[in-house]
């Protein structure tokens, strides 16, 4: 693992470390590498069959760079294993996301869910009764993902609607997730927001993203401005 922190250290960008570091906040550990250089970092591991000795070292103490975590995310959302095996590496990485963008990568590379869907949805409902800001801050962008389709959008909402949780970071979670529920499902959400137990900031955060996307009508938008709380 050390020659594999050397090298992520070598591909350091300091323009870029700034600029991520201006958007996460609170975390002191960014190197600063972009994401595409990550993502083909990862396919290498995965390519050349090194991801077992990888994954085994990498998951058993708390990562030392972001990118350290963001590249093991990267690295299990590319694996072709038995999904049960997926669900245990990834029993082990959840816990150890401390900022949103580890979170949100590690969510999109997580494409396995797609074809898992109802024994994802089981594992993930752990994480929707975590008070862990950034395990559910997982769960709820995991719902977001790969759970707003007609067969299962009565239950995101549902559980979108329950969230309750004083982080900044699962609050804007769910205000992005209802906004793209509401692009894909727009009745069944704007139903949810017409009638809701959703906080004010969560709430008009919501309606804001839902009037930021190009994807909704300019009606819809009007509509959505004069439901926002006072």
């Amino acid at each position: 693992m050390q020659a594999l922190r050397e090298r992520l250290l070598s591909l350091q960008d300091k323009k870029y470390q700034k600029f991520h570091s201006d958007l996460c906040p609170g975390t002191t550990n960014i190197i600063g590498i972009r994401i595409p250089v990550l993502r083909q970092l990862a396919s290498e591991i995965v390519r050349q069959g090194e991801y077992p000795d990888y994954l085994q070292q990498a998951l058993q103490k708390p990562f030392h760079y972001s990118e350290e975590a963001t590249l093991c995310g990267m690295v299990l959302g590319l694996l072709k294993i038995d999904f049960i095996k997926l669900l245990e590496y990834l029993k082990l990485f959840v816990p150890r996301i401390d900022n949103w963008a580890v979170c949100d990568v590690t969510c999109s590379s997580l494409k396995a869910f797609r074809k898992n869907q109802q024994q994802g949805r089981r594992f993930l409902q752990h994480y929707l009764a975590s008070h862990n800001e950034y395990e559910l801050r997982f769960a709820v962008v995991m719902l977001m993902n790969y759970y707003n389709d007609d067969a299962y959008i009565d239950d995101t909402l549902k559980e979108l609607n329950a969230v309750r949780h004083e982080g900044y970071y699962v609050k804007m979670a769910v205000a992005w997730a209802l906004s793209l529920c509401f692009i894909k499902q727009r009745d069944k959400t704007m139903t949810l927001l017409q009638n809701n137990a959703l906080d004010d900031f969560t709430y008009n955060k919501a309606l804001q993203k839902c009037r930021e996307s190009f994807r909704v009508s300019d009606e819809d938008k009007a509509l959505l401005q004069s439901m926002k709380r006072k």
